[in-house]
């Protein structure tokens, strides 16, 4: 089969509907879609790495977007590219490849090489020079640089990505089946959307939720420095930021109608699995932190996934949880690779898109997330100390050095949590009830069952240290999980912590 993968930048799953209308009719209607899609760390170069190697951030070893972070690094170049999937795809399935977009953040940096090294594994390379743009950017086109301006009609990169994707379409050969990933740059900042579409969502703000511009009360110290209430220049700053995030995605949805149309024209689209996801969610004024990404509660580990197909069956909804590490085993299975022969974390969704009875799936998953910060103090906020960035104008600092956790988010059929702990001095613990709190308002630390804390931090140090079939496990919650305490202070190398009141 034909298979496409639309990739958006920092879209949070419930703000997706109504700019992406044609979309969620051309995909979600026609298909399947699941609603506990998540990734293992709420960062773009993390989380793009664990789509193209199917595993987790301590496997693939990408922490964070910067080089010294192995994001796009010789290094990464060695180690894990000649194994994501479309290396797979191209070498050992026999598929014509076709990347358009962002790749990772630090992508043709000139100490990995520029835009001149071309990834393994791909037969045509339309890469974005470093992080997203809309105009005024490089691309490497098959490892040449293209350099495009700013003028709207041959410029504007959501409609140069569409052209370029519809020309492959138009000229590819038909004796050899096809895998295109098409990353755009929405709806990720300068958020610059398309003339035509400027004046669009002029009354849309950002959702006052529950946890909206409250004070993030018993959570790590980096939320509850956030000032609350925030500055009416916050909350205009971050409701212009979400209105302009959704016209940026109005052209990403004509780019999705476009190409589902060539596959109709072509008679490919009945051969075609079509996938739509982001990297990671995004967040706007919760806990009273204006704009990011990198925490992580659920607007910003939560994401779009959107799948049609041969064999899915329409108007679909799935609740079974999964993530970004799943996407590589799916497409790498819909080609008919042997799983087994990869070093994999995720799981195939093949399953579940064709709808398979008693399938055993997973109960829980990993975050794990290493903060980034300086070693001197931000001058605009030196009372905050060193090792804070992202610092807004009224020092609300969206990330720190010690803001470095590791989680395990639990979705069975008697439970919906989330326990997390922070390598920090205070080795500080936060624990989320989402069926009483979905909006994960009361840090239940304190006062959950301490058997259930030991579990399920036992159960965090097997997954941080899981590689494979190790990560798939049963949790906590499964009826095959068996708990052992003594495996806590066993050989590993890893060490169980205590829990008492001066820890949590």
């Amino acid at each position: 089969p034909g298979i496409v993968t639309f990739l958006a930048d920092t879209l949070l799953l419930l703000s997706f509907q109504t700019p992406l209308k044609k979309t969620n009719a051309l995909i979600a209607r026609m298909g399947i879609t699941f609603v506990n899609a998540y990734v293992p760390s709420a960062l773009c170069c993390p989380s793009r790495a664990s789509i193209l190697t199917g595993k987790y951030p301590h496997n693939h070893h990408v922490v964070n977007n910067t080089l010294e972070g192995n994001c796009s690094s010789k290094l990464w170049q060695k180690i894990q590219e000649p194994y994501t999937f479309p290396a797979l795809l191209k070498a050992m399935c026999g598929y014509q490849t076709f990347f358009a977009g962002k790749y990772l953040n630090e992508y043709g940096a000139e100490d990995a090489g520029g835009v001149g090294h071309v990834p393994p594994g791909w037969s045509f390379w339309y890469a974005l020079e470093k992080n997203s743009k809309y105009y005024n950017y490089t691309l490497s086109v098959n490892g040449k640089a293209r350099r495009h301006g700013e003028n709207y009609s041959v410029d504007y990169l959501t409609d140069v990505l569409a052209n370029m994707s519809l020309d492959f379409l138009e000229y590819k050969s038909n004796f050899e089946p096809f895998f295109m990933m098409i990353a755009t740059p929405a709806p990720h900042s300068p958020w610059t959307p398309a003339p035509q579409y400027t004046k669009s969502f002029q009354n849309v703000s950002a959702p006052r939720n529950s946890n909206f511009n409250i004070h993030g009360k018993n959570k790590h110290w980096l939320i509850r420095q956030a000032k609350t209430p925030m500055s009416n220049s916050s909350i205009q700053f971050l409701d212009d930021a979400y209105r302009k995030r959704w016209q940026t995605l109005l052209s990403v949805d004509d780019l999705v109608e476009k190409l589902v149309k060539k596959l109709e024209v072509n008679g490919e689209l009945d051969n075609t699995y079509i996938f739509y996801t982001s990297d990671n969610g995004f967040h706007t004024g919760q806990f009273s932190l204006p704009i990011d990404k990198r925490q992580l509660y659920e607007f910003d580990i939560k994401v779009p996934l959107l799948v049609r197909g041969p064999g899915i069956k329409p108007n679909q909804t799935n609740k079974m949880l999964v993530a970004n590490i799943d996407l590589g085993p799916t497409i790498l299975d819909i080609a008919g690779y042997d799983l087994n022969k990869t070093q994999m974390d995720g799981m195939s969704l093949l399953p579940l898109l064709r709808g398979d009875k008693n399938v055993t799936w997973r109960s829980d998953f990993l975050v794990e997330y290493q903060g980034e910060g300086y070693n001197g103090s931000d001058p605009t906020c030196p009372g905050l100390g060193p090792g804070v960035t992202h610092c807004f104008p009224d020092c609300v600092c969206e990330d720190s050095y010690n803001n470095t956790y590791a989680c395990v988010r639990t979705l069975s059929a008697s439970w919906d949590l989330q326990y997390c702990e922070f390598d920090d001095r205070e080795v500080f613990v936060e624990v989320y009830n989402l069926t009483a709190d979905p909006h994960q308002i009361n840090n239940i630390a304190k006062t959950i069952d301490q058997e259930i804390l030991e579990k399920m931090n036992y159960r965090l140090m097997m997954l941080q240290s899981c590689s494979g079939a190790t990560c798939r496990t049963p949790g906590v919650f499964d009826p095959g999980y068996r708990f052992d305490p003594r495996l806590m202070f066993s050989n590993h190398g890893l060490r169980a912590r205590r829990f008492s009141a001066q820890f949590l």
